[in-house]
C-alpha cells in the first residue's frame, strides 16, 4: 500500500494555524456568555444598591422594616439548616446502609422539592394546613398557627431545602466501606458509637457541604413563603420578600441594597463549599 495514501497525520502547516482560534473562540464564547447572563444583572444591582453612597445604602439595610426582614430570614435559615443536617444526614444513612420494600420510590421522591414550582409548594401547604381545612382548623384550636405565622415559613424551607444534605451525604457514603463499621461491631461497639467515630469525620464535609447549600437556597426561598407566610412587617415578612415589595413601590435603590447583601451572603457560602471541596480532594490525594 502506498505509503502517502495511508498517512491520516493533519497537516502540519495547517493545524496549528488553526488551533489556536478555536481554542480563543471558544473562550470568548463562554465568557461573553456568562458576563451577559450573569456579569451584567449583578453589576446592575450594585450600580443601583450603591449609586447614592454607602450612607444611602446602609440606611437602607437598618430600616426597622428591613432589618426585621434580614433577622427573620436568616434565623429561620439557620434552624431549617441544623434540623436539614439532623434529619438529611439520617435519611441518608438509612437510604444506603439498608435495604427496604419503596426504598426506590423513596429514593425518586427525595428530588422532587427540586422539579416543583415553589408556589406550588406553598399552595400544597395552605391546602394541609389552612384554617378552614380539617388539620390546620384541628391545630388552631389548640393555639398552634401555622399558615400565616413562622411555622408555615419553616415548613415551607424545610420542603425546598429537604434534598441537599441528603445527597450531599448520600454520595460519600456509598463510597465509604462497611470494614470500618463491621470491624467496630465487632469489638461491642453500638451503631452510635460507631456512626459518632467512623463515619461522621469521614462524611463530615459533605455534611458542611449539604448545611451550607441549604442555608444558601434557604434564604434565597420567595415563591412558597408568599404564599404561607401572610409577609406581616416585623412577624413574617422575609427579606425576598420585602425586595418584591420594594420593587412594587417603585425604590429600586432599597430592592437592589437588600439583595446586594442576600447575594454577598450566597456567594461566600458558595466559596465555602467550594474550599471544603477542593480540601476534601486534596487530603484524598494525599491518603
Amino acid at each position: 500500500m502506498n505509503s502517502k495514501s495511508a498517512d491520516f497525520s493533519p497537516n502540519p502547516s495547517i493545524t496549528p494555524s488553526l488551533q489556536p482560534w478555536g481554542k480563543w473562540g471558544l473562550r470568548a464564547t463562554a465568557i461573553s456568555y456568562l458576563t451577559l447572563m450573569i456579569i451584567l444583572p449583578l453589576s446592575a444591582i450594585f450600580k443601583k444598591g450603591l449609586e447614592d453612597g454607602l450612607i444611602a445604602f446602609w440606611s437602607e439595610l437598618t430600616n426597622p422594616i428591613a432589618f426585621s426582614a434580614i433577622k427573620l430570614t436568616l434565623i429561620m435559615a439557620t434552624l431549617t439548616t441544623l434540623i436539614n443536617v439532623v434529619m438529611g444526614t439520617l435519611t441518608a444513612y438509612v437510604l444506603v446502609r439498608y435495604r427496604f420494600p419503596g426504598l426506590q420510590l423513596l429514593n425518586g421522591i427525595i428530588d422532587l422539592p427540586f422539579a416543583i414550582p415553589t408556589l406550588v409548594t406553598g399552595l400544597m401547604l395552605v391546602i394541609l394546613y389552612g384554617p378552614q381545612q380539617t388539620l390546620g382548623n384541628w391545630l388552631e384550636s389548640h393555639n398552634i398557627r401555622v399558615i400565616f405565622a413562622t411555622p408555615g415559613i419553616m415548613l415551607a424551607l424545610l420542603f425546598v431545602t429537604y434534598p441537599f444534605v441528603i445527597r450531599s451525604v448520600q454520595a460519600v457514603l456509598i463510597e465509604v466501606e462497611k470494614k470500618q463499621e463491621e470491624a467496630a461491631y465487632t469489638m461491642g461497639a453500638s451503631k452510635w458509637t460507631t456512626f459518632y467515630h467512623i463515619l461522621l469525620p469521614m462524611i463530615s464535609s459533605a455534611i458542611a457541604t449539604g448545611a451550607l447549600l441549604s442555608f444558601a437556597r434557604a434564604i434565597g426561598e420567595f415563591g412558597s413563603i408568599v404564599a404561607v407566610a401572610g409577609n406581616i412587617p416585623g412577624r413574617t415578612l422575609t427579606a425576598p420578600v420585602h425586595i418584591f415589595g420594594q420593587i412594587e413601590s417603585y425604590n429600586q435603590r432599597g430592592a437592589s441594597s437588600l439583595s446586594i447583601l442576600l447575594l454577598l451572603i450566597s456567594f461566600t457560602l458558595i466559596l465555602l463549599v467550594d474550599w471544603i471541596n477542593r480540601r476534601k480532594e486534596i487530603q484524598n490525594a494525599r491518603s
